[in-house]
């Protein structure tokens, strides 16, 4: 790997120097941007599925009307705790299926608040430039006080709604009321009815959409037992969707469903469990679903205490896939609301979880636009999320939160140490081809290594029968490590047992597959492979690495910092090389504040138009990454005496190396006397810490200091070893 060269070096270049991305108004990237992430999809596949949406649809109205009349049912009511029903589809088997809203701090519980200015990484993020569909029962009121011209209509409707706004807010609210504000702040929102959201959501992504969030669902008491955990058509139309725009990751609440006792045959246990309830577009395949959690988070971010939220729908899914994929908090959170400009209101459920994530999400994504000038794709950034969740009650994931709870904070470190202890690549496999890669374990942590694919839609639709284990995964990819003869496994769940701790096996069910190795050493082999053919004769996936060596930078303190000539306007400073680090040399007289600073590759550098007279001081440190820096070197002083010249032609010591001098007394009231290794060459210079020398001279025997002003002084020594100093204080 040549470090000089690495992702995240021209990162961290990108993040120093260059402006923030002037960001195409409607999706969140620039015109570049937008038309690369075309230039990926499908055009004439996702054009013609659009087109086979939309004749869907219209079929689809006549009959519900029809079923309205004939039934008596209103299209749409509202519920007493607020909620709203909508008859929005009939099953394949005939079933109407009505669709709901999902009511029953969450920055702080996925700890988004790290990321913004003054949080814990202070890394500055809030949304700004970046992009949220929000598809709901109705459009959010866009002129409340909290979103300041950052909510649009994307319908064209009056049909505001109360939970469309309640759920905008907790994505996108500035904050004029605290307590209110939105997890991405500064981010925009484009709101839409549920009507129509296939066909939008289509369009939208094909244009550059890179996340919306969906907090509704299929009403659970509405439909026979066998829709739970089945993988039907919605499903697979959304996986569809989500496999031929691969930049796009749909959202989604679980739902609040586990003590409603809708679901008399569970796939596991009695129906008073709780589990097998995920409904619809919940059960598809390339989505992220969310739990709800009640949680208690730490100063410092960590995860104290964590338990399922008695009302989150839990899984499995028939097929055994993990879901939900990852938890949030949806408990009694303030958010704007629909009444007025400036109402507030509180809700519950994992309506409210689902955009607390969603707009943790869409800060990585920003956060990795400026880091890498890119986006991730929808894979990598739920693969990002997953690997780097809190793993909760049982090791490895389980059917109530999935994977653990967001944490947006993990996820932000491990994008900063990417090629130095973390890995994240996006890569393709051919059909008959295996992926492999030899990586060096860092030592004594754990090597986790996943991957994360889009998957095609399943070719499999349930159409009426009770828990089907029929798998919905397409493309079957697998993942291995091996050291010394031994092979490790990713985890994989039973749905024939759902309460029982996650194992190690072959996974055949999940486009995302992990490996742990606690306390790895040594180096060790990756593989992705895949079983059978793959449909389309290729499959990309994310492969993202934490606890490895990725890099040879070391965030040791440079060594042999010296200054080797002096030219007649500036000095040149060098030190020892180091493979794949970035040097920051700063530099400054020495009555100044602020330092300069230069990023270097380079073991050497000119300092240019230095001022005669003027004593210097220069320090020097080692960068790996933005969290991974070496301490700063000892400071070297120096008086510009603009010659041209060769400084230092000797061997220079070590640092530690007889460098340390002291002056006595100390006060001083006429004399002092150097404590000191010094050759008969040394020289010595009084300096005001205003950085004028003053006086100077050999630096053997006694310095008469009987003229200086009472006052604080530098002493400067400069012999063959180095340039030294101390301060005394002359009385």
């Amino acid at each position: 790997m040549d470090g000089k060269k690495s992702t995240w070096a021209k990162g961290l270049f990108t993040s120093a120097f260059i402006l923030l991305f002037s960001f195409y108004i409607g999706y969140g990237q620039t015109t570049d941007q937008q038309q690369f992430i075309r230039s990926t999809y499908n055009q004439s596949e996702m054009t013609s599925f659009i087109s086979e949406l939309k004749k869907e649809y219209n079929t689809k109205e006549v009959k519900l009307n029809q079923l309205k009349t004939a039934k008596g049912w209103k299209l749409v009511e509202k519920q007493k705790d607020g909620s709203v029903v909508s008859l929005q589809d009939i099953g394949t088997d005939g079933t109407p299926i009505f669709y709901t809203t999902l009511n029953d701090p969450t920055r702080q519980t996925s700890r988004a608040h790290t990321l913004y200015s003054n949080g814990l990484l202070d890394l500055g993020l809030d949304g700004t430039g970046m992009t949220v569909g929000v598809w709901d029962a109705g459009v959010s009121l866009t002129t409340h006080q909290e979103f300041k011209g950052r909510a649009m209509n994307g319908d064209a409707t009056e049909e505001v709604d109360a939970h469309a706004t309640m759920v905008t807010g907790n994505l996108i609210s500035s904050g004029i009321k605290p307590n209110a504000k939105g997890v991405a702040y500064q981010a925009e929102a484009i709101s839409h009815n549920w009507t129509r959201d296939k066909i939008e959501v289509a369009e939208a992504a094909m244009n550059g959409l890179l996340m919306s969030n969906h907090s509704y669902g299929i009403k659970s008491d509405r439909v026979p037992d066998w829709y739970f955990g089945a993988y039907i058509r919605v499903s697979q139309d959304w996986d569809k969707i989500m496999y031929n725009a691969p930049y796009y990751l749909m959202v989604t609440a679980a739902g609040n469903a586990q003590k409603s006792y809708d679901n008399e045959s569970p796939i596991y246990g009695k129906t008073a469990d709780g589990y097998d309830l995920l409904l619809g577009f919940a059960t598809s395949k390339n989505g992220l679903v969310v739990a709800g959690a009640n949680t208690e988070i730490g100063s410092k971010g960590e995860l104290k205490n964590v338990k399922v939220a008695a009302y989150s729908s839990l899984g499995p899914i028939d097929d055994g896939r993990v879901k939900p994929d990852l938890a949030g908090d949806g408990s009694s959170i303030l958010s704007a609301s629909s009444e007025s400009n400036t109402s507030y209101n509180t809700s519950f459920g994992t309506s409210m979880a689902a955009p607390g994530v969603s707009g943790s999400l869409l800060l990585l994504q920003q956060y990795h636009g400026e880091l890498f000038g890119s986006y991730m794709k929808a894979a990598t950034l739920k693969g990002l999320a997953l690997h780097t969740a809190d793993d909760v009650e049982t090791k490895g994931p389980d059917y109530k939160m999935g994977w653990g709870v967001m944490n947006a904070k993990t996820a932000a470190e491990l994008l900063q140490n990417r090629e130095y202890s973390s890995l994240v690549e996006e890569e393709s496999l051919s059909d008959g081809e295996t992926f492999s890669m030899t990586i060096d374990a860092k030592k004594g942590e754990t090597l986790m290594a996943s991957i994360s694919w889009t998957d095609p839609e399943g070719e499999y639709i349930n159409r009426g029968e009770m828990n089907n284990g029929t798998a919905a995964l397409t493309n079957d990819l697998d993942i291995r490590i091996s050291k010394d003869g031994k092979t490790f496994l990713p985890w994989k769940l039973n749905p024939t047992r759902a309460a029982e701790a996650a194992t190690q096996g072959d996974n055949l069910v999940d486009p995302y597959e992990r490996i742990e190795i606690p306390n790895a050493q040594g180096t060790y082999t990756i593989t992705v492979s895949h079983k059978g053919s793959l449909v389309n004769d290729f499959q990309d996936f994310s492969l993202i690495l934490s606890g490895v060596k990725a890099s040879l930078c070391e965030t040791s303190v440079p060594a042999g910092l010296d200054l080797f000539l002096s030219h007649t306007d500036g000095v040149t400073v060098g030190w020892e090389d180091a493979e794949e680090t970035l040097f920051e040399l700063q530099y400054k007289t020495y009555s100044e504040n602020e330092w300069q600073s230069q990023l270097l590759w380079e073991n050497s550098t000119d300092l240019s138009n230095l001022i005669t007279g003027q004593v210097y001081q220069v320090r020097l440190r080692s960068i790996c990454t933005e969290s991974a820096v070496s301490d700063f070197s000892d400071e070297i002083q120096f008086e510009f005496k603009g010659e041209e010249t060769e400084l230092f032609t000797y061997e220079r010591l070590s640092y530690g190396e007889e460098l340390s001098i002291t002056v006595f007394p100390n006060p001083a009231i006429n004399q002092i006397a150097v404590d000191a290794k010094l050759s008969e060459d040394a020289m010595y210079s009084i300096i005001t810490t205003s950085g004028n020398t003053i006086k100077s001279g050999k630096a053997r025997g006694p310095i008469d200091v009987s003229c200086l002003a009472s006052g604080l002084y530098v002493l400067m020594v400069e012999d063959h070893a180095g340039m030294r100093t101390t301060k005394f204080y002359k009385s």
